[in-house]
């Protein structure tokens, strides 16, 4: 579709650059300055013009794009709009509320979509802190603290007039606003407002709007914000465009309500009484773009529903920045108009609801294929078999087994719930199943249906009656009505030497005892209990409802076949030891093949696997640790790993990884690490 931008100034650049693989093209440009007009059109072999009628009249361009200076925003819109041109104005709509309004009006009476700047809600980073309060997190959001700091305009801006004549509100505020807005719906009322004139007595030009100014906001339906717009704190301040929220059972902090490209600490959780700990990406996102919001609206117009929702956040934001402005003056609370602006919901999470309306609960995409969440060039192709579950890139083991002795983990669990992980790896063995119960159910937790459960009976309870008395058992100590998946700890059988409920408060002898029960000849004892038959009880747990998919670990491939064979419910997940010195191809490709998701165990804990120097090559390529890229080699090759780190940092790390995407020589590299002696 072609576009017409009204402006070239140093924005208009910015929005040019993203036009190249754009369904977009440029058809021409207007400014009043010609020889800016002229560069710009030049460099996209477009015409230029110096008055907006002559270029309309002249291009054949349905969306006006308006990078005019502040306050021509308005008229410019309008004169679009009357020559019946969809537009994308940047921030803000107008200058005054009333204005806005017409605008809007104006854009619904002809059928046309208005967008308006910022787009911001939309980067990654931003999208991130929305799932997070859409996954319950904070609880009921009471308080914010949202910042503006635009700095000294007359420092970093060749053309710093506009700024200087409207002010830090109309140019910084509207970013937190808009994505409060986006969030949490329109401003009710600005219930107190100060404004200074705060500048250096040496600089000759001076805004003629005051320079710093400070409100409190009600939101309707969410929290009361203090708001700070400056000109006078400059970029280096410690706050920039940084927004806090705090809720009854956690905060959020995110740096940037602006911010484009993202950053691994750019969100942050803190629970109630827990310190805060980076949300990271966990799957891949593209940076934002500015012509991002501009396709969107073009989309829009292509489909036939031209969108004014964009245009009607900006009039509220408009509105709100007026009202701030006339409370600041001593008019005491004012009221502000909502102009129509409706909450964008947050992007959905990673872990979706179940789709099968008789499985109500999480984690079953119900969607051929993979099911692998963003994981464009996985290597994960031609799936054949039955639906698969969606999981997240990366999960977290719960196995309290690590260097040789026994760990508690509730607070390494706790960290990695607050930092993101959706998919927790429980068993019975591990002994900390009530541990994890508490956490989920403590105040700050994610919602039940934004966590996949993965629970595992131990190898003494295959019988049919003690694999249901098993799994009956750790969902009482979860505090779960079904497991997102249960599965088999282990393909083969052992004597059964007493219940394991809680085996952590068992003394380490008795542990060992219970889980490994040795014969006369110090072997293991095993049971009588072939995997099919195994299998078949299984399939009980899933009959009662108690486990929404089954799954089955440290198998064979032909194991694997041994349980398709079997029963009538295929397993959904295959759990094994992988790394890439046990890639287990042969295995991974006939679950993908079947629809089958591989989640990868003890990922990183191969003797001399991190001091491979392929892996810390590749990693300093790309900023990761050698974990880091082992964790990225799986989620490219649509494997979930597990790691189970105690370390905070260690913690985040992997969980970020799961965002990177390594290319075909980077897997190849990797691959080529295979070792024989693993595979046997």
């Amino acid at each position: 579709m072609n576009c017409l931008f009204a402006g070239a100034g140093s924005i208009a650049p910015e929005y040019a650059a993203g036009l190249s693989g754009s369904p977009l093209s440029l058809a021409g440009v207007v400014d009043l300055d010609g020889d800016r007009a002229a560069a710009l059109a030049a460099a996209h072999d477009c015409p230029s013009f110096t008055d907006l009628d002559a270029a309309l009249a002249a291009v054949d361009a349905p969306v006006v794009v308006n990078l005019t200076s502040h306050a021509a925003h308005a008229p410019v819109t309008r004169t679009a709009l009357e020559a019946d041109r969809h537009v994308y104005s940047q921030k803000p709509l107008a200058l005054d509320a009333d204005e806005a309004r017409a605008l809007v009006a104006l854009a619904r009476d002809r059928g046309l979509a208005l967008g308006c700047a910022p787009g911001t809600p939309r980067a990654p980073s931003q999208r991130r802190a929305g799932r997070l309060l859409a996954d319950g997190r904070l609880g009921p959001v009471g308080l914010g603290y949202a910042h503006a700091h635009v700095g000294r305009v007359t420092d970093w801006h060749d053309r710093p007039d506009s700024f200087l004549d409207i002010g830090p509100l109309y140019d910084g505020a509207v970013y937190p606003l808009a994505l409060l807005v986006s969030w949490f719906g329109p401003v009710e009322r600005v219930r107190v407002a100060d404004a200074l004139d705060v500048w250096p007595e040496r600089e000759e030009r001076r805004p003629s709007t005051p320079s710093h100014v400070e409100a409190t906001l009600a939101f309707a339906a969410g929290p009361t914000v203090r708001l700070t717009a400056s000109f006078y704190a400059p970029h280096r301040s410690r706050e920039f465009y940084g927004l806090e929220l705090h809720g009854d059972d956690g905060s959020l902090y995110l740096t940037g309500t602006g911010a484009m490209d993202d950053d691994r600490d750019a969100v942050r959780f803190g629970r109630v009484g827990r310190e805060y700990v980076s949300a990271p990406p966990t799957s891949p996102a593209k940076p934002y773009e500015y012509v991002d919001a501009v396709e969107r609206l073009a989309a829009t117009v292509e489909a036939g529903s031209p969108s004014r929702a964009g245009g009607r956040r900006g009039a509220h934001v408009v509105a709100v920045c007026n009202a701030i402005e006339a409370a600041a003056e001593g008019d005491g609370p004012v009221a502000v108009d909502d102009c129509g602006a409706t909450a964008d919901p947050p992007s959905a999470p990673v872990v979706r609801p179940a789709s099968d309306g008789c499985n109500t609960g999480t984690g079953v995409e119900g969607t051929s294929g993979t099911g692998v969440e963003g994981t464009s060039g996985t290597g994960v192709e031609g799936t054949s078999g039955a639906a698969a579950i969606r999981l997240p890139s990366v999960g977290f083991g719960c196995s309290r087994y690590r260097d040789g002795e026994y760990v508690e983990r509730a607070d390494s669990i706790a960290t990695a719930l607050d930092a993101g992980y959706r998919l927790l790896d429980s068993a019975e063995l591990y002994g900390n199943e009530h541990r994890i119960g508490e956490l989920l159910a403590a105040p700050g937790a994610p919602d039940r249906e934004r966590v996949f459960l993965l629970g595992k009976a131990w190898r003494t309870n295959h019988r049919r009656e003690r694999l249901l008395a098993a799994c009956a058992g750790s969902r009482e100590e979860l505090g779960i009505d079904a497991f997102d998946c249960y599965a088999l700890h282990w393909p083969s059988a052992l004597e059964h030497r007493g219940e394991l409920s809680r085996l952590a408060e068992e003394p380490v002898e008795r542990q060992e005892a219970l889980a490994f029960p040795e014969d006369a000849d110090g072997e293991l004892a095993t049971d009588d209990v072939s995997l099919a038959t195994a299998w078949e009880n299984l399939e009980a747990v899933y009959e009662r409802g108690w486990a929404r998919t089954l799954g089955v670990c440290n198998v064979s491939r032909a194991q694997l076949e041994t349980v398709l064979e079997t029963g009538d419910v295929d397993p959904a997940l295959v759990q094994v030891e992988r790394h890439p010195y046990r890639p287990r191809t042969g295995l991974v490709d006939c679950c993908h093949e079947r629809g089958i998701r591989v989640v990868a165990h003890s990922p990183l804990s191969a003797p001399g696997l991190l001091d491979e120097p392929v892996l810390d090559a590749i990693g300093t390529d790309r900023g990761l640790s050698p974990a880091a890229v082992v964790v990225a080699w799986n989620a490219s090759r649509g494997v979930v790993p597990i790691p189970s780190s105690t370390t905070e940092s260690h913690v985040v790390s992997n969980l970020a990884a799961g965002s990177e995407r390594l290319t075909a020589d980077e897997l190849a590299r990797i691959d080529a690490l295979r070792d024989p002696e693993f595979e046997r």
